[in-house]
């Protein structure tokens, strides 16, 4: 049995929540959640991988476990979100990783790459856009209104978004064994939203997601200078992050393995085992092929 440590430690006076196993000496793989999940998403993807490697996986703030100070306290951005993970790292000793990004963890690691690229060993990508390619217009186009003119009109449409049903047909939409998926996913994903102040949070993220496609060009010049290893694992039937998104790595990385799974935007809840085989089999390679000092953590 993969003993998964659940721990908390301050950064930047908030605490952190965060998922840890495997040996402290294994490369590190960094899992970055999105919306509206935490890192319960890879619950069973850790174990999975920890014979191996060094799973940190933490829960941004806002969600999950972490702290959840409020908006008018807090600067809910994702530039502030990736200071708090940056901040987790540097407190865990971590000197090189390889990053998982799915659905909102990807514009925070992005930001982690563009800041100190040598730090960023290998890249994993599950939804997690790096292109305008792939963003499927029905459900960000009152994103993008919201962002343009926050107001009453255009945050309206977003408050569906915190709905039960509309977390519901995230998990579900796309899965070809939709009772495959645990149930417990969008009801505590629901749970989470229901918190005193918590729209209010994601208001203001919804509102800075604008903030991320005019960073794509860096991105992308730090793939074509860096060529990272880099896999897109992508659900087929994704109807947020289309998988035009995955196919869209070529164009700066063309040795970059692509594989669309049917499945949707959760994909590790409905296709776990293929998952974690492509990841196994990418890591395995990436990092033998990598520099010898391929170590994660100082601890």
């Amino acid at each position: 049995m993969i003993d998964v440590h659940h721990r908390t430690m301050t950064v930047n006076g908030h605490e952190v929540f965060y998922r840890e196993a495997g040996a402290a000496d294994a490369p590190v793989v960094l899992l970055l959640h999105g919306f509206p999940t935490s890192s319960r998403m890879f619950r069973n993807l850790i174990p999975a991988l920890a014979d191996r490697y060094h799973l940190i996986a933490p829960d941004h703030l806002g969600f999950g476990h972490s702290a959840t100070p409020p908006a008018d306290e807090f600067t809910y951005t994702f530039d502030a979100l990736t200071d708090v993970t940056q901040g987790l790292l540097d407190q865990l000793g971590v000197d090189r990783f390889t990053m998982y990004v799915q659905d909102y963890g990807a514009p925070i690691g992005w930001r982690l790459a563009l800041r100190q690229p040598s730090r960023v060993q290998t890249i994993i990508s599950q939804s997690g856009n790096a292109y305008d390619d792939g963003f499927v217009p029905a459900f960000w186009a009152p994103i993008w209104a919201y962002a343009q003119d926050p107001g009453p009109d255009t945050e309206r449409p977003l408050r569906g978004a915190f709905e039960l049903d509309a977390i519901r047909w995230q998990y579900l939409t796309g899965v070809p064994e939709p009772d495959l998926v645990d149930p417990d996913t969008w009801l505590l994903d629901h749970s989470g939203l229901l918190r005193p102040g918590n729209d209010r949070i994601q208001l203001d993220l919804f509102r800075d997601y604008a903030t991320n496609p005019p960073l794509y060009p860096a991105v992308q010049e730090f793939f074509r200078t860096s060529q990272v290893p880099t896999l897109a694992v992508w659900g087929a039937g994704d109807e947020i992050f289309g998988p035009d998104g995955a196919t869209a790595f070529r164009r700066d990385l063309p040795d970059a393995e692509i594989h669309l799974v049917r499945g949707g935007h959760f994909l590790l809840e409905s296709a776990l085992d293929t998952v974690t085989g492509y990841i196994r089999g990418f890591l395995g390679r990436a990092l033998a092929e990598s520099s010898p000092q391929r170590s994660g953590s100082k601890r």
